[in-house]
């Protein structure tokens, strides 16, 4: 008989087993998560830090990692809660994100000619609002679905409880952030169309929506010499025609710089050159300083592959579910994650327009990370709950049933 002594000590393994639940691929994928967001950030960040902070390059680094200490944080707690909380508060939540919304567009703080920002009184800590409408508005879709699936068909009741309160959303951030606006509305519709929304009602929703964008920018551009509409325009001008002399024209040329002389293997670790050159090389075009630096291969290629890892498993712990809610919430919030990903990739390669998305879980940005925190934690708390019941450790209790969602896939007896 072997006396080996396992690698592992089984203490350590009730301790991490106990602390760290929920699907492991998600575990491994908030790993490699944190590894690029700590060394992109560092690399994109050292000339910024030295110039800006007395000469310390690594104050993003131990800024950042403090950040990801934190976001680990927020996804072990937020993990732990019963997914059921979130659906009890929805209509809470959603009205809360509004109110903050409002209050960004009567006392903003203004970053980089945007005001996207407010400031929480005494402590310096700034919240991008917008940020926190669409994990809202996520929360209430998903809650709204579940309880209506009998009504779905009723094209006035899915309108004032569906679209009211995304367009209300939408509108109070359009200002603003024209780009975030339509990506959220966008989202809602791919929810409600996994929602089993009839498609009719989705394109009657856009039509309509199209059209008020439309008669929204031309009221603005009447009403007033300075606004966004004139940023709005120059950005779809230039990635339409080419060239352009405004900051994110200018931005997006240096990034496809970038991306272009990183090639197949990069430049290596810390060898960027328009790190120098992008104003938000550690946020916005993160992307474009990874591609320089590692890549097609090492870079781009295995980034989007862990984006694309985590939707297949969250549709994969969606479909384990026995109840709508928390079917809905993953989904929503990893299209959430995966679509916002890939807007800014595309925007990097020069596919999009310049929107400002980040790249979740790896750019710098405060709320940002925490948003992507919270997000990954719900998708690992549905997991945890799917996990145990499927192991037949009937541990959780009557706050993790969820009556009134009724069943989306049902039970089979094996």
């Amino acid at each position: 008989r072997s006396s080996q002594k396992p690698i592992i000590p089984t203490d350590m393994k009730i301790v991490f087993g106990g602390l760290f639940k929920g699907d492991r691929v998600v575990w491994g994928i908030i790993v490699v998560f944190m590894i690029y967001s700590l060394l992109a950030v560092y690399s994109s960040s050292v000339s910024v830090a030295f110039s800006r902070h007395g000469g310390d390059t690594t104050f993003f680094l131990k800024s950042q990692a403090m950040m990801l200490i934190f976001c680990l944080f927020i996804i072990t707690v937020t993990h732990h809660l019963p997914y059921r909380i979130y659906s009890s508060l929805a209509g809470f939540i959603l009205f809360v994100a509004i109110i903050l919304l409002i209050i960004t567009l009567l006392f903003p703080v203004r970053i980089n000619e945007a005001s996207r920002w407010i400031m929480i009184p005494g402590t310096g800590f700034m919240i991008q609002t917008s940020d926190l409408a669409k994990v809202a508005l996520i929360i209430y879709l998903a809650r709204m679905l579940s309880q209506n699936q009998n009504n779905l068909r009723d094209f006035k009741q899915m309108t004032r409880i569906m679209i009211v309160p995304v367009a209300i959303v939408c509108v109070l951030i359009m200002p603003e952030n024209l780009s975030t606006a339509v990506m959220i509305f966008v989202m809602a519709l791919i929810i409600m169309f996994i929602g089993r929304m009839p498609v009719r009602y989705l394109l009657a929703w856009l039509g309509i929506a199209i059209a008020a964008i439309i008669i929204f920018a031309l009221v603005l551009d009447l009403a007033t010499e300075s606004s966004r509409v004139s940023v709005w325009k120059s950005r779809i001008e230039n990635y339409v025609k080419g060239g352009g002399n405004s900051d994110a024209d200018y931005q997006a040329n240096q990034a496809k710089i970038a991306i272009a002389t990183g090639g197949l293997i990069g430049k290596a670790p810390g060898n960027s050159v328009q790190r120098n050159m992008l104003p938000q090389s550690n946020s916005d075009f993160i992307f474009a300083i990874i591609i320089e630096e590692y890549g097609l291969i090492f870079g781009a290629l295995p980034v989007l592959f862990v984006y694309l890892i985590l939707l297949f498993r969250g549709i994969a712990i969606a479909r384990k579910c026995e109840t709508a809610f928390p079917a809905f919430l993953v989904l929503g919030l990893t299209i959430m994650l995966v679509t916002q990903a890939i807007i800014n990739m595309a925007v990097a390669v020069g596919l999009f327009p310049v929107t400002g998305q980040t790249l979740p879980m790896i750019s710098w940005g405060r709320t940002s990370m925490v948003i992507s925190s919270f997000s990954i934690g719900a998708i690992l708390g549905v997991s945890r709950v799917v996990m145990a019941k499927k192991d037949d450790v009937h541990t959780e209790s009557a706050e993790e049933e969820d009556p009134g969602d009724g069943l989306i896939y049902e039970t089979v007896n094996e």
